[in-house]
């Protein structure tokens, strides 16, 4: 059995440090979900051409399978579960259950966190920016309409 170097990393995830030693080899995304239990996120193709296991690394989208572990060290993460707060719903997540964005579910976690990334650079942004940013996002079910229409609502109720 080959061994893997570990490394010892200390990283925000949703307001929380967490210090961990990790494999050198082990992708964020695999930290996120075995480590530490944070299963919102999700692994669609483990290529990045689905965009399912986005998170928000220092407020810019990011897959997650393609990042190791290791270079998150020090740096600030924001998955699906750090959108809510005191139980209530992000307003992307109130806006995508508003519009039907959601269908079968699997690919709405990393939707959320490249409209949340977008949203927060560009508060106003017109339906083809939109499109722009979440075409690294694949979905079968909503063919987009929707999904595009909460993204728009939430930043129509911006100031």
């Amino acid at each position: 059995m080959e061994r893997y170097l570990e490394k010892k990393i200390q990283v925000r995830i949703n307001g929380e440090i967490y210090v961990k030693r990790v494999p050198s080899r082990r992708t964020l995304l695999d930290f996120l979900r075995e480590d530490l239990g944070l299963t919102g996120t999700k692994e669609g193709c483990g290529s990045g051409d689905c965009g399912a296991c986005t998170v928000l690394l220092d407020g810019k989208p990011v897959n997650s399978c393609l990042a190791l572990a290791i270079e998150v060290d020090g740096h600030d993460i924001i998955t699906v579960e750090g959108l809510s707060k005191e139980n209530v719903l992000d307003p992307l997540q109130q806006a995508f259950i508003d519009e039907g964005a959601v269908q079968c579910g699997f690919c709405s976690p990393g939707m959320l966190m490249t409209a949340k990334g977008l949203l927060d650079e560009n508060p106003h942004p017109t339906e083809q920016e939109i499109r722009k940013a979440i075409a690294g996002n694949l979905c079968r079910c909503t063919g987009y309409v929707r999904i595009i229409q909460a993204i728009k609502k939430v930043a129509d109720q911006k100031d």
